[in-house]
């Protein structure tokens, strides 16, 4: 028989055992805790301090510290006003003063990228408080001569801003103070009040802007500022007075600029392109303490030279004789102009109705209609075959010949000359359309066919002297037979054919285009080759029609 009393024994016995071998267990550990705590010494206080501070965590570091909110933001601060590539601190001297205090130097390394670099050494003290080791807390054992309200920050540096010119030497762009004239709720008390009076005061240089158009723009942005509109100096100046209007404030901004006001062209936007890779190029860095009055305080970094002026391809009175004949009709119209000689892009004007849509001098690809008719007839004289029986393929090689669809890469500009088939590179990118649409072109690659025919070769493109574009397709110029009847084509259509209207240009060439209600006529005259487009004209000789405005234009004296 078994003795069942014993074995309950025995089970109560083993339970004890392992209960209290349990306890032992997690006495030990909290036992190992609290000495590991303990342990903790003024060396490994200061560790810990400067191993956070490579980890960039600022809630870390500051934890070692006696003061740990006031710490924290300083750290962070720190870190988020110099944006580093890469920051390093190292413990470079340690000294036990006894058992209440200790001594140490770190030193810091920030890396702001190739040749910005700023390396110091800064001296703290560890104290022995009632909760343990401590460093004693001052923002400057973060960076020599930090504290007393200042913070750090990292700034770019550039010299005197380059200037932009036109190709003749006349000053096109230039880095002037732009006045944003702004609506602040937060100030204004009664809005219908200001916007009429501000209107009022606009008028004479801003008359589109109304008390309902800036009315309509807060009720769209509730609470927020809203600008009624940007003033150069001159204008600013002349109406300062009457700007002191509860509610409106002005917020000053440096931008690069026309000098002359009557400039407007989608090629402003990729000259500036060009100009900030001037700056960015040479621009130099600080690391600035900062005062809480905004006194700077330089720590490290040099200054950068003044970057080279800019020299555009733009002749200026070309631009304004272009941007005149565009405004002739009501509906998108744009021109382009380049020197075949060169490539270097002279003109590109586009009407308010052609801006409201966006570059499309450059980038509005359009169903090229019979555009295609002298490529077609370029492919069919090289193949020897009637154009009607041409593949796609050899009317876009022959367009490759002309300057279609060769995806130049131009510096500041963003283009597209043409696309003949929906599988074409960047096709997706650039538009929506059908494969019934195809192929398209842009107006830009409209003048680079001119211009292309008119030198017997596709140009390089540039908008910026000294700065021609770069392809990846080579293709080969047109035989010089065939480049010839095309030329005389172009003749014969300004002397008898459809463009006969400007046949008192005896130096011109020239072909109509037509897709749908879109017009086009695109052409050369010596040493300058255009593309003229016309969305939904109100008339087939619409294209034509601009074109002479245009020379007319070129014909008066300059102002």
């Amino acid at each position: 028989m078994v003795d069942m009393g014993n074995g309950r024994s025995l089970g109560r016995r083993n339970r004890y055992v392992i209960a209290l071998t349990s306890a032992v267990i997690l006495a030990v550990i909290l036992a190992s805790c609290v000495l590991s705590k303990e342990e903790a010494t003024a060396q490994s206080v200061v560790d810990d301090f400067v191993n956070a501070l490579n980890e960039g965590d600022a809630a870390a570091a500051a934890a070692q510290t006696s003061y740990p909110n006031a710490a924290e933001t300083a750290i962070q601060q720190m870190f988020d006003g110099l944006k580093p590539e890469d920051a390093k601190f190292d413990l470079t001297q340690f000294m036990d003063l006894g058992s209440d205090s200790g001594f140490f130097t770190v030193g810091a390394a920030w890396h702001f990228g190739e040749g910005k670099d700023w390396t110091y050494q800064v001296q703290g003290g560890v104290r022995n408080l009632s909760v343990g080791w401590r460093i004693s807390w001052d923002p400057s054992i973060l960076a020599p001569d930090l504290g007393n309200g200042r913070i750090v920050r990292y700034d770019r540096t550039d010299a005197a801003p380059p200037r932009v010119f036109d190709a003749f030497g006349g000053l096109l762009m230039n880095e002037q103070t732009i006045n944003s004239v702004t609506l602040d709720p937060a100030t204004m008390p009664d809005p219908v009040a200001t916007t009429r009076r501000l209107a009022e005061v606009l008028e004479p240089v801003a008359p589109l802007v109304t008390s309902d158009t800036m009315m309509a723009e807060m009720a769209e942005k509730p609470g927020q500022q809203v600008t009624a509109v940007l003033l150069r100096d001159q204008d600013w100046e002349f109406l300062e007075q009457d700007l002191a209007i509860p509610g409106v404030i002005t917020i000053k901004t440096p931008k690069l600029i026309t000098a002359d006001r009557r400039i407007t062209t989608p090629l402003l936007d990729p000259l500036r392109k060009v100009w900030q890779a001037n700056r960015d190029a040479t621009a130099g860095w600080a690391v600035h303490l900062v005062d809480p009055d905004g006194t700077l305080i330089p720590q490290a970094g040099f200054q950068g030279p003044p970057g080279p002026d800019i020299v555009a391809t733009m002749d200026s009175r070309l631009q304004l004789a272009a941007e005149e004949a565009v405004v002739s009709v009501g509906t998108p119209a744009t021109i382009v102009a380049i020197q075949p000689s060169s490539g270097a892009v002279l003109a590109a004007a586009q009407n308010n109705q052609a801006m409201e849509q966006g570059p499309i001098a450059f980038q509005g690809l359009y169903p090229a209609g019979s555009n295609l008719d002298l490529v077609k007839k370029a492919a069919g004289l090289q193949k020897g075959v009637d154009p009607s029986s041409l593949s796609i393929e050899d009317i876009e090689k022959a367009g490759n010949q002309l300057g279609l669809g060769m995806n130049y890469k131009i510096p500041g500009l963003d283009h597209q000359t043409a696309v003949f088939t929906a599988d074409q590179s960047g096709m997706n990118q650039v538009m929506n359309r059908q494969d019934s649409d195809l192929p398209a072109v842009t107006p830009f690659g409209m003048a680079m066919l001119a211009a292309s025919i008119a030198r017997g070769s596709a140009p390089t493109p540039m908008i910026v002297q000294g700065q021609p574009g770069t392809t990846d397709v080579a293709a080969q110029p047109l035989p010089a037979n065939v480049n010839d009847q095309l030329r005389g084509m172009m003749r014969d259509n300004v002397v008898r054919g459809g463009a006969s209207f400007l046949n008192g240009y005896p130096d011109l060439m020239g072909m109509n285009g037509a897709s749908g209600d879109d017009r086009w006529f695109y052409g050369s005259r010596g040493d300058l080759a255009f593309a003229v487009f016309v969305a939904d004209a109100d008339g087939g000789d619409r294209a034509v029609k601009m074109t002479d405005m245009l020379f007319r234009e070129m014909a008066k004296p300059a102002n």
